[in-house]
């Protein structure tokens, strides 16, 4: 799995990260720079300085996976520099990893539907 699934919690790290870290660094940092434990399902995203790179963490059941992308002709859209992380949806994950505006995506937000009777 690379693409989280629905329902799975997304959070980006807003401040660029060192990328020489591995697994066990970025794990260590989802504990001490986001106070979240890395081996709960969440997907962690982090950043470059130059901000056309991304990496990705995640705990699968067995073990950590690493992800790590680079674009070749341009930079992801990142959201602030601030201290913490901010939630993506998968839509929003989705089109970040593309490279594109996450921030022009929007979920449909889809009502359980009435029973008829």
């Amino acid at each position: 799995m690379l693409m989280p699934s629905q329902g799975v919690r997304i959070l980006v790290a807003t401040k660029p990260v060192d990328f020489r870290k591995g697994h066990d660094g970025l794990a260590a940092l989802v504990q001490s720079m986001l106070a979240e434990d890395p081996f709960t399902g969440t997907v962690f995203v982090f950043r470059s300085k130059r901000a056309d790179r991304l990496k990705i963490l995640f705990w699968d059941g067995s073990g950590l996976v690493m992800a790590y992308k680079r674009l070749e002709e341009s930079t992801f859209t990142w959201p602030a520099i601030r201290d913490g992380a901010m939630t993506l949806n998968r839509a929003q994950f989705e089109a970040l990893f593309a490279g594109l505006d996450w921030r022009r995506v929007r979920s449909l937000e889809a009502r359980r539907p009435a029973v008829a009777e």
